[in-house]
């Protein structure tokens, strides 16, 4: 969750680190801070609340340093205060450590060590890590890379941590192991990160941490890699492809706004190289790989957490309908809690846009464990999900700074869309007719989301009506009950409105006692086969006095005769509605959110990438 930089070379550390530390805001913004290593030994500075803030309290003239390190915070152990902001001093200050993770056996730790004189000033975990990383050093007498090494082989939990010595000008030594760690190589300096974002302006020359792997970072020898067991490693060295200009705002007011408007780019990179409508056949490089596996599988598992998870559900129904396999989508947070029945004819595609949620790394681990095939579908390239599975599909959506994901799900169910209708073909399920007809309506859809981008003005409007309201409804049926869940979803991360999605045949099973004229619900009612009865649950919500924003096809002329607000969407074929669908929902929580004065990329208590269970 929290974000983390470091630098060492030969420029000046703190202009890298703060501009590194707003890079990675979106990851936590309950504090921040810097460790400095100059003459005057480490230095730290550190406060509560965004990146901005620790700024305030830095001296007029910055300390000079050419080795640093920093830490913007989502909190775990110890609510968000200055004392338990990162960077944290070991008793001594001779040692500095910053720390993305949970350590969950800190408390015998921490009273280990109070029996051996250490006290504490924070009520974090990594307070506790650094205090036993000196206590190793003192006793064991070895330099700070073995001490850090002992130390990690005694901690069960999850870290990425940067850890800086009193004197030791020439080195920072790094680990990871649950929590991503990028390291950044440039001329003669090395750069450190949560993700690439930081220091991509510098190099593109960047080795990722595999799990239990530690890094020494030294300007006289170069980078030494090894495992925590002490096993040498051989880095290996990858070109990012990020371009600068793909994680700056370029002119929208916000980076959800720039995303959602992205989407028909990010649709049709996704497409790119794979939908060959020509040739008439689809091209999925690692799917083809394990097509077989695919074919013959008892059973597909999807595992994901937030929108990925409503990603998967429309997963469940493209791949159901069109390739006739049996589809099971599974919170990954609770998946390994009720010891599953998993067999090695089972699939298990993981589904993250960062590549580093924690729940579903364990799931994948699990399902590894009992002979599964993982299938990866994640955005970031290198991530720890895509190292994990045995094949995957990148979505090609660009970096999604923005804490709401937007782009990420429509490129997720593109590429969902893409193997519904590979298996579909190889099994022979789908006429092909009906296979020619879809992927000529997939080839045209990022000028169909184009088109449904158009419906801003009316969005802003139906949010002005709305803004204030306390509760909302948002129903689907079939393929876009997943959508009616996203847009509840969107609505309660960016603006703090209470709403729930249902299908919308349960309505008359409970939610119905919650219309009145004061409840707004938001209906999917594109033309689909369920039409008929999606027109009389509007009847029955306008029947209560409740108020209706239907989402219709162009030109319908029955809905817009009821409903309060109608937003028209591009007629495409119901399995693909979900690429349009999702568009309004989501300008209308951007709109609310805006109108009610919320922080729309860093919304409250919510981070970008979830790496702690």
């Amino acid at each position: 969750m929290c974000g983390i930089v470091g630098y060492i070379g030969p420029k000046e550390a703190y202009p890298i680190l703060v501009k590194g530390l707003k890079r990675l805001e979106y990851r936590g913004y309950d504090s921040a801070g810097v460790a400095l290593l100059n003459g005057n030994g480490i230095e730290i500075f550190k406060k509560q609340g965004k990146v901005i803030k620790m700024e305030g309290i830095m001296p007029s003239e910055t300390p000079k340093a050419t080795l640093g390190i920093g830490h913007t915070r989502w909190a775990t152990h110890g609510i968000p205060s200055d004392e338990n902001s990162h960077p944290h001093y070991s008793q001594s200050k001779n040692i500095a450590i910053i720390h993305n993770g949970i350590i969950e056996n800190y408390a015998s730790i921490k009273e280990r060590l109070q029996g051996r004189g250490f006290t504490f000033k924070s009520d974090t975990d990594t307070e506790v890590l650094v205090n036993l990383i000196e206590d190793i050093l003192l006793s064991e007498k070895v330099a700070l890379a073995e001490a850090v090494r002992i130390a990690l082989n005694q901690v069960v939990g999850a870290y990425a941590i940067a850890v800086i010595e009193e004197g030791n000008h020439d080195q920072i030594v790094v680990a990871k192991k649950g929590s991503p760690l990028v390291i950044g190589i440039g001329e003669g300096e090395y750069y450190i990160a949560s993700d690439a974002t930081p220091f991509i302006e510098y190099t593109k020359q960047a080795v990722y941490l595999e799990e239990e792997e530690l890094a020494i970072l030294s300007l006289s020898n170069g980078m030494e890699l090894k495992s925590i067991t002490n096993e040498i490693k051989t880095p290996y060295v990858q070109e990012l492809e990020i371009e600068l200009e793909s994680i700056e705002k370029g002119g929208y007011d916000h980076f959800m706004l720039k995303e959602i408007n992205e989407q028909p780019k990010s649709i049709f990179d996704t497409l790119r190289g794979r939908l060959l409508v020509n040739e008439g056949t689809i091209q999925l490089g690692g799917f083809n790989e394990f097509k077989n596996k695919f074919l013959s599988a008892d059973r597909i598992i999807i595992v994901a957490c937030g929108t990925s998870w409503h990603a998967g559900l429309v997963a469940e129904y493209l791949i159901e309908d069109l390739a006739r396999i049996p589809v099971e989508v599974e919170y990954a947070s609770e998946f390994r809690y009720r010891n599953p029945i998993i067999t090695e004819r089972d699939i298990v595609i993981a589904v993250s846009q960062s590549g580093e949620t924690a729940d579903t790394l364990s799931a994948i681990k699990l399902a590894k464990e009992k002979g599964a095939t993982i299938f990866g579908v994640c955005n970031v390239v290198g991530s720890s999900i895509a190292r994990e599975a045995h094949a995957g599909a990148y979505t090609h959506a660009g970096p999604e700074i923005g804490v709401a994901s937007t782009k990420a799900f429509t490129a997720q169910v593109t590429i969902f869309t893409l193997i519904a209708l590979t298996l579909a073909r190889k099994k022979g399920t789908i006429t092909e007719s009906k296979f020619r007809q879809l992927i000529n309506e997939l080839d045209g859809m990022p000028d169909k989301v184009a088109e449904t981008l158009k419906v801003d003005a009316q969005a802003k409007y139906i949010a002005s009506v709305y803004k204030d309201v306390a509760n909302c409804l948002f129903l689907g049926r079939g393929i876009n009950f997943p959508v009616a869940l996203e847009g509840a979803l969107k609505l309660k991360e960016i603006s703090y409105i209470h709403a729930e999605g249902y299908p919308a045949a349960e309505m008359k099973h409970g939610p119905i006692a919650l219309i009145d004229e004061e409840m707004p619900t938001v209906v999917v009612a594109t033309k689909t086969e369920h039409y008929e009865k999606v027109v009389s649950n509007i009847q029955e919500i306008k029947a209560r006095e409740g108020k209706i924003i239907a989402v219709v096809t162009q030109g319908d002329t029955v809905i817009s005769k009821i409903a309060d607000h109608v937003i028209e969407v591009p007629y495409v074929d119901e399995r693909l509605s979900p690429l349009v669908t999702s568009i309004p929902l989501q300008l209308i929580s951007y709109h609310i959110a805006v109108m009610r004065g919320c922080n729309i990329d860093q919304p409250r208590n919510l981070a970008k990438s979830v790496t702690v269970e």
